[in-house]
């Protein structure tokens, strides 16, 4: 394994830890900036205005260290997931920006891999190389590094709009000084000069006829306990109908049927006509009867 694999191989280590280390301090700042975004939400409670305004710089500050940290992190996966571009000799035009911009910037972190892995690629593309990164004279360095590398007193607009958000964001009532414009129910209740409540035109109630006109709601009256969900469409119903199943048929008992047996048969022997009535119901095929059988039952009615 030559000398270039090996440092290609410990380039791949080292940007590796440098990519969790920069994970872990963005968490731990951003961790500290909610704590004094806190403090200054007492502060702004309190009426402390010119503290809050002091101290807010260095909450925009850890803001913008942790972006470039962010902006670092995003360059050494780039070069991980490229790491086999790094084994030629020169560097590669693809690579140039993100490579510098790591050189320029790591000695301005607390990063100690990324330190590590700027010192390898300085013994990879040698001094001249980093000379040129370190001073940005052919302006390869990212312009968001450069930047965020700034140091300047942020802009007063920047600090109130911070302080307005921190306030938003905690329910506090800031900047107090600056109150709602009046309503113009209010302004009309002012210019009343009885200075009783203003009280506003109701709607004009409905007639009978409008009632009669209008559809009750459904769910007017008692509901009932028990409901049935329709079936879902399928593809071979399209459109189902719920239906109930018929009451089932009552039929007599072996009780009920010797019930009316009994029944029938008291009445025929309690009614004298039944006989007459078994005969007429005994004649076979329903023929008529004839001449003396006629003169039989007229006899028989005369009694």
């Amino acid at each position: 394994m030559g000398p270039s694999s090996s440092l290609i191989t410990k380039l791949k280590v080292q940007l590796k830890l440098a990519i969790s280390r920069l994970r872990m301090v963005q968490q731990k700042d951003t961790a500290i900036a909610k704590q004094q975004r806190r403090q200054m939400a007492q502060l702004l409670e309190a009426g402390k205005e010119e503290s809050a305004r002091i101290r807010v710089e260095n909450i925009i500050r850890s803001d913008i260290t942790t972006e470039l940290l962010e902006i670092l992190e995003l360059y050494c996966e780039l070069l991980l997931a490229r790491i086999g571009l790094l084994e030629p000799k020169e560097c590669d035009p693809g690579l140039e920006e993100p490579i510098k911009s790591i050189i320029h910037a790591a000695p301005r972190t607390d990063v100690k891999e990324l330190q590590q892995a700027r010192q390898l690629l300085v013994e990879k593309y040698g001094k001249d190389f980093a000379l040129e990164a370190v001073e940005n004279s052919d302006g390869k360095v990212a312009e968001r590094v450069l930047k965020k590398l700034k140091v300047e007193p942020p802009d007063p607009e920047l600090v109130t709009l911070y302080l307005r958000e921190i306030a938003r964001t905690y329910g506090v009532d800031w900047p107090k000084a600056e109150h709602r414009k009046p309503r113009e129910d209010d302004q009309d209740q002012d210019d009343d000069p009885a200075g009783g409540q203003v009280v506003k035109n109701l709607e004009a109630p409905l007639t009978t006829k409008e009632l009669n006109k209008a559809t009750p709601p459904r769910d007017l009256g008692p509901k009932s306990p028990v409901s049935i969900a329709p079936p879902s469409p399928s593809i071979d119903n399209l459109s189902p109908r719920v239906r109930l199943p018929a009451p089932p048929e009552l039929k007599p008992g072996a009780k009920l049927s010797g019930l009316k047996k009994q029944t029938s048969a008291t009445q025929a022997q309690s009614d004298p006509k039944g006989e007459h009535e078994g005969d007429r119901r005994n004649v076979v095929g329903g023929k008529i009867p004839d001449a003396d059988e006629l003169a039989r039952r007229f006899a028989a009615l005369k009694r």
